[in-house]
């Protein structure tokens, strides 16, 4: 059981899963200046643009590529898929200012450099946390959400400080112990403190820890409202794991936000969720019902 939890939370950060055979026929990755932060991001595939919003730690090939999903989805879509400022290939700056709001407007200004009026989006975790915040900035610039392993809760209080601990301990060099153990699931054993060690150890190879430290300060900025949430018209849809410690997140959102569909991946965990190929299917099923053919009206006469 412990050895299945360990193996669980790396692939959470994905510092040690093999990357599907697709990634290494992407295209060569491309840069634009986000109001002057450099943006690294990718476009594979051709058809109704998608952006692809990635979590925490990762970046758009071991979020998106890693788990399987850019080749199903590039055969169907124009697939614009983006490293968070703060990571991967992206600049990564250290002043908590540069985060939050500024996370989703990258998204914005990625649309508007590509000369694109509307696209949909999908967000996992992070990602998905910015797509609701999206969706309550400049929800006229998106066709539909995806919504992937997070969600919204009225009062941040003990979880918006455990976070902050978070913060702290990647600051002091101390590691991801705070976020292991949130992303731990309820009745499962906890990691030894050896086991935590070696897990932080590898996140940080691939990481800038203080940038990753603002990036969770600046994210005050990016809570959404329940006003906000209920005056939502842009069809959504999120999926969460069923023992994922964030469905408590989900379950909040879904009470208050409109237009939102929901999916639960019964037994799947944090980064079992995406991982899932009943993550992979609800997608594609929900975006080919929002694409714009969908959502053409049928011709006069027709039957």
């Amino acid at each position: 059981m412990k050895r299945r939890l360990v193996l669980a939370l790396v692939l959470c950060v994905l510092v040690v899963l093999p990357l599907h055979a697709e990634v290494a026929s992407e295209p060569e990755g491309r840069y634009f200046d986000s109001n002057g932060v450099k943006i690294h991001y990718a476009i594979m595939g051709e058809g109704e643009p998608i952006v692809l919003v990635h979590g925490f730690t990762m970046d758009y090939k071991s979020e998106w590529g890693g788990r399987g999903l850019l080749g199903p989805l590039s055969e169907r879509y124009k697939v614009i898929a983006i490293d968070n400022r703060g990571h991967g290939k992206s600049d990564k700056p250290h002043d908590p200012k540069m985060y939050g709001t500024e996370m989703v407007k990258d998204i914005v200004r990625l649309l508007d450099y590509l000369e694109i009026d509307k696209a949909h989006v999908a967000g996992y975790s992070l990602g998905g946390f910015i797509t609701v915040k999206l969706l309550t900035m400049c929800p006229e610039r998106v066709r539909s959400a995806v919504i992937g392993g997070a969600g919204w809760r009225k009062d941040v209080g003990d979880r918006g400080a455990g976070w902050l601990e978070l913060a702290d301990s990647l600051e002091t060099g101390e590691g991801f112990g705070p976020m292991i153990a949130a992303l731990t699931p309820e009745g499962q054993p906890k990691p030894t403190e050896e086991q935590v060690a070696a897990m932080s150890a590898l996140i940080a190879a691939r990481n800038d820890l203080k940038a990753l430290a603002a990036v969770i300060r600046g994210m005050r900025e990016a809570m959404v409202t329940e006003e906000q949430l209920r005056a939502n018209t842009v069809p959504a849809l999120s999926i969460i794991g069923g023992i994922d410690p964030l469905k408590a997140d989900a379950d909040a959102l879904k009470e208050v936000m409109a237009n939102l569909e929901v999916v639960v991946i019964e037994g799947a965990d944090h980064p079992g969720c995406i991982a899932s190929p009943k993550f992979r299917e609800a997608m594609l099923e929900f975006l080919a019902k929002h694409s714009m053919t969908a959502a053409e009206p049928a011709a006069v006469g027709s039957h």
